[in-house]
């Protein structure tokens, strides 16, 4: 008997991206839509990407074994990564800020910004950020677009901000942000897909 294929539910397309500080109020699954438009109050959005934006969960499970048998018995997990990976293509210092955790001294006046890096031990307490990455889901019975939202909600960025300045080539600021414990009740992500 053939596999039924739904073409609807194959996913194509890029996302945006928001960043909030850790904390930050989350909005509601039902404004999860297409309609609904940006996550609201709090949430900045990062602008273009270059590479799109990558959500990826990754479990290591440690196999058991016995002597007596020549297959493993069992798993169990010792270890999840979730991280977002893009490339921000908007060189501003508000993505640099994003991209180095709040790790600057910025100062803005009418015909200019500055940025300074803060010089502080090496044991300081990093500054937390939330990410929403808004982007697709599968396509409504109907025939229209469904959002798919992704909530991380406690990350660091592990940048690597190079400022290439080349004829054929644009400055990009390359980020992993990786994800961290929040609480027992408070999950690491929240995922919404659209459905009506």
């Amino acid at each position: 008997m053939p596999m039924t294929i739904t073409p609807y539910n194959l996913v194509q397309g890029p996302a945006d991206l928001y960043v909030g500080a850790f904390g930050t109020a989350e909005p509601t699954d039902a404004n999860a839509t297409v309609v609904a438009g940006s996550p609201g109050a709090g949430w900045t959005g990062v602008g273009g990407t270059e590479i799109g934006v990558t959500v990826e969960i990754d479990v290591t499970y440690v196999d058991l074994k016995v002597n007596q048998l020549l297959d493993p018995v069992g798993a169990r997990p010792t270890d999840r990564l979730i991280t977002v990976k893009t490339q921000l293509s908007e060189a501003t210092y508000q993505n640099m800020q994003t991209a180095l955790n709040q790790l600057n001294t910025v100062t803005v006046s009418g015909a200019y910004t500055t940025i300074d890096p803060i010089t502080t031990t090496s044991a300081t307490q990093p500054t937390y950020a939330a990410l929403i990455v808004d982007g697709w889901a599968p396509t409504l019975s109907t025939g229209l677009p469904a959002r798919r939202r992704w909530i991380i909600r406690k990350v660091i960025s592990k940048p690597k901000v190079m400022e290439d300045y080349e004829l054929a080539k644009k400055v990009l600021y390359d980020i992993t942000f990786q994800a961290y414990y929040v609480s027992s009740g408070v999950p690491l992500f929240h995922r919404i897909d659209q459905t009506a």
